[in-house]
């Protein structure tokens, strides 16, 4: 498939539309969850994430800056979420569990950096690994949920929404991402494209709704 360079930066700034539009949202929203302990930096993460993708379509030329700017992202990413649920996890092996894959998350990114310079490449295997990891640790709170009384209320669950659509978007995206890394020669690097912008799309929207149907008093 091939798509000129003027309709792949329309599908760019699409994705990218969505993540702004999130963090209007989230900071429109922001009273639902200003009382919480932690869920509450989800609003100014996801800014960031606006922000962060914003400069990055600025210096889209420059490979070495948006190698810098995509490690930190990644790395923010995944030690945020695992982070996030480590804290609304009941069960305490649960939270154990997410406590490690933090932990190694964040072990394997400082060592990668001896065989990938982060500064001036984007790692790889770090990536997998936090997005795998964090996988995981969705399905463990999913399964709390549907062992608890707060499977009657997920649809006034904004961090339930934010759970589905960064599932969504790391089970659609980590079978492409180990073909672009891996396999490229076998990959049509156009189709990995319009399926990562998709899925972030997918994602955003998930947010959004999460953001519009929860309650101000969450029920975790």
């Amino acid at each position: 498939m091939h798509l000129s360079n003027e309709y792949i930066n329309q599908i760019i700034k699409l994705g990218i539309g969505f993540e702004v539009l999130t963090a209007l949202v989230g900071m429109f929203f922001y009273y639902k969850v200003k009382e919480t302990k932690v869920l509450k930096y989800f609003v100014f993460f996801i800014c960031y994430v606006a922000i962060n993708e914003l400069v990055g379509l600025y210096i889209k030329n420059d490979d070495g800056v948006n190698a810098i700017i995509h490690n930190i992202y990644n790395f923010l990413n995944f030690t945020f979420f695992l982070l996030l649920y480590r804290f609304h996890l009941k069960n305490k092996k649960n939270k154990k569990i997410v406590l490690i894959f933090c932990s190694t998350y964040i072990l394997l990114f400082v060592v990668n950096g001896f065989f990938e310079n982060y500064m001036n490449e984007h790692q790889r295997f770090p990536y997998i690994i936090g997005a795998l990891f964090l996988v995981i640790a969705i399905i463990l709170y999913f399964i709390e949920i549907l062992n608890s009384e707060k499977v009657l209320n997920t649809k006034k669950n904004l961090l339930f929404w934010i759970s589905v659509g960064i599932l969504i978007y790391y089970v659609g995206n980590i079978p492409f991402r180990i073909l672009r890394n891996y396999y490229t020669q076998l990959t049509d690097a156009t189709v990995l494209f319009i399926v990562n912008i998709t899925l972030t799309i997918i994602m955003n929207t998930c947010f959004i709704i999460g953001f519009v149907w929860s309650n101000k008093k969450q029920p975790y």
